[in-house]
């Protein structure tokens, strides 16, 4: 009984010829939905971070990334300096500052 089963050779999924291009409209599309959910957003609370910082002044009350409430005493270049209860003053990071409470030109 000498039976013969023929085999042939297979190519893997991106190795025949035009498989690259048959992927490349697949990692487009991943690349894209990464960009719309998580660069993008990223890059607008970023943006929107550092338009706060820029609008610090003296007297706004805001909270800082450690939880800490105080009202800002004195803008420095890269530090903030806040008041946190009479007679109590700390500086910090501008960096750390997370939120607005209450400015200024709102009261």
């Amino acid at each position: 009984m000498n039976s013969f089963i023929p085999v042939f050779a297979q190519t893997s999924p991106g190795t025949e010829p035009g498989g690259f291009m048959l992927l490349f409209p697949m990692y487009f599309i991943i690349f894209l939905v990464f960009y719309i959910f998580l660069i993008r957003p990223q890059k607008k609370k970023q943006k929107e971070h550092q338009e706060m910082m820029s609008r610090l002044t003296k007297n706004d009350a805001v909270v800082t990334s450690g939880g800490v409430h105080g009202i800002v005493a004195a803008v420095k270049d890269k530090t903030v300096v806040l008041k946190v209860d009479d007679n109590v003053k700390i500086e910090f990071d501008r960096n750390s500052i997370v939120t607005v409470i209450k400015s200024r030109s709102e009261k």
